[in-house]
């Protein structure tokens, strides 16, 4: 029987709606057997989703999604296989947490400007831990402000939109340097989500390769067959080993833990190659 890994998932220690223990009991019920829990910029979620993996057999690999900067672009990377307790990741963390508490106060003032008053303190109510869009978006949802999650981003918080507050986040070496500093791997996150041209994420490709990351996800959710495929050839043509995960938030017909995430012919998993939470993961 061929194991399924999903290597990025999110708890409401950051943006998803479910706990860790119920993140972990979700992905049991899903057949997953590796399970990475990725929250952004937060290991909040690590030792509660560790306690619910041991009693339901899924190995828990550490995981975090960095959040970084590459030309004017936000790029997420993903931290796999660290330590939870090494300064540098916690130093990092930490930073990345204010920086993003400092956007989402701007984004709560931006909110009362547009005759939204409060909100800073309504999505904080809702999240778990940092507060994020994604929490703006559930509120605005709440109040009736808007009528689903994606017309808020559409109105308020999209880029170019009036709410929208660019965040000063680490740059992409600075989060490869530290991930591995901490004993773990680095993997560039849904390549084909950033708004690019193909020219601009070879570009994006290359750098990263040269900075030292290891690996790229190919597999996720909601891909069609060519766009995988395509994923396949870069990850050959950049010497990166290939990653999988479905970028799990909540329950919903197109996302969900392990759903979709085999990876094509030629290219080398990068459970294959690397050791993940001290052990290989063949």
């Amino acid at each position: 029987m061929n194991k399924i890994y999903d290597l990025h998932c999110h708890s409401n220690a950051s943006d998803g709606l479910l706990s860790p223990t119920e993140l972990v009991l979700r992905a049991a019920e899903k057949g997953v057997h590796v399970l990475a829990l990725t929250d952004h910029d937060s290991i909040a979620g690590l030792a509660e989703a560790r306690r619910q993996a041991q009693e339901s057999s899924i190995k828990l690999i550490n995981g975090v999604e960095i959040s970084t900067q590459w030309e004017n672009r936000a790029i997420h990377i993903v931290g796999l296989g660290f330590d939870e307790n090494s300064e540098p990741m916690l130093q990092l963390l930490e930073q990345q947490g204010q920086v993003r508490l400092k956007r989402a106060q701007e984004i709560g003032e931006k909110l009362a400007k547009a005759g939204i008053p409060d909100a800073f303190e309504g999505a904080k109510k809702l999240a778990g831990g940092e507060v994020t869009r994604a929490h703006y978006a559930r509120y605005l949802v709440q109040i009736g402000k808007v009528a689903n999650e994606g017309q808020a981003f559409k109105r308020y918080l999209a880029q170019g939109k009036s709410c929208y507050v660019k965040a000063e986040w680490c740059d992409i070496p600075s989060a490869i340097e530290v991930i591995a500093q901490s004993g773990g791997l680095s993997i560039l996150a849904h390549p084909l989500r950033y708004t690019m041209t193909n020219r601009q994420l070879k570009r994006l490709l290359a750098d990263f390769k040269r900075w030292g990351g290891t690996a790229m996800e190919v597999s996720g959710c909601g891909q069609t067959a060519e766009q995988r495929l395509l994923l396949a050839r870069w990850a050959q043509d950049f010497n990166l080993l290939a990653s999988a995960g479905s970028d799990f938030h909540f329950p919903c017909a197109w996302i969900e833990l392990g759903k979709s995430l085999t990876l094509p012919e030629g290219v080398i998993p990068v459970w294959h190659r690397a050791e993940l939470g001290g052990e290989a993961l063949q």
